[in-house]
């Protein structure tokens, strides 16, 4: 079995032994992991802040603890199908020095560091917890030497990166737009970022961590087109692949 098809399979499988890695990082049972995966997404949204922009960073840095943990893990078990087509569109993209920004559990960093075209991954996200247990996930499965875990871009000091990855956080953003200013700077002319987003709180409010702001997705639009082209892959999810303009 080719490696790509082996990490697609482990991730179909058990989502890189999602469940295990969680039930040790939590100390908790299978039977009240399951229910804490239930209520997940209800609970965190009760915690967030609303439109308060302001407050955002704050709630993703300091409030959201395991409950943010719980929510993702949810979504990335009921999710496997898609889940694997993002993680199709990095086997087809992923090289060398590699940045997932705002990587939440882990998927796609862990699945980066798997791969033998990867030299290293460097997983930033402003969230403690969703480090730690990410550090915990990598020394499990055995990626640990391809991976270091920072707070911030700047703390990984380095100035360019072959393959960008970030995926469902331009929508928690209060100014998007600036984002892909910082992703285009520490772009080389061959490198490729991986982006999706979703400015749209739902019918029902059922997202209301997503920013639907007019302005504010105004300038995001106009950043990307100005500053960035698209590299077209044949693969049908809302995840979009682009080099530099």
């Amino acid at each position: 079995m080719k490696k790509d098809d082996f990490i697609l399979k482990e991730f179909i499988d058990n989502a890189f032994d999602l469940k295990s890695h969680l039930m040790e990082f939590l100390l908790i049972e299978e039977v009240d992991l399951d229910r804490f995966l239930e209520n997940a997404k209800m609970d965190l949204a009760n915690l967030h802040p609303g439109n308060n922009l302001s407050a955002a960073e704050d709630f993703y840095k300091e409030i959201v603890g395991d409950k943010h943990l719980a929510d993702l893990a949810a979504w990335h078990i009921s999710s496997k199908d898609y889940i694997s087509d993002t993680l199709k569109l990095q086997q087809r993209f992923s090289r060398n020095l590699v940045l997932d920004f705002g990587g939440g559990i882990g998927t796609h960093a862990l699945a980066n560091a798997m791969s033998p075209n990867v030299e290293h991954v460097f997983f930033v996200d402003i969230n403690q917890t969703n480090r730690n247990f990410v550090e915990h996930r990598a020394k499990k499965l055995g990626v640990s030497d391809k991976l270091t875990f920072c707070k911030t871009i700047k703390e990984t000091k380095i100035s360019r990166f072959d393959t960008i990855v970030c995926l469902d956080v331009l929508e928690h953003l209060s100014d998007p737009a600036f984002q892909l200013d910082i992703f285009h700077e520490i772009m080389g002319p061959n490198s490729i970022g991986l982006f999706n987003w979703y400015f749209y709180k739902g019918e029902k409010n059922e997202y209301p961590f997503h920013i639907d702001d007019e302005q504010i997705v105004e300038k995001f639009f106009n950043t990307l087109q100005s500053k960035f082209i698209e590299v077209f892959h044949p693969i049908l999810i809302t995840t979009r692949s682009y080099k530099k303009n």
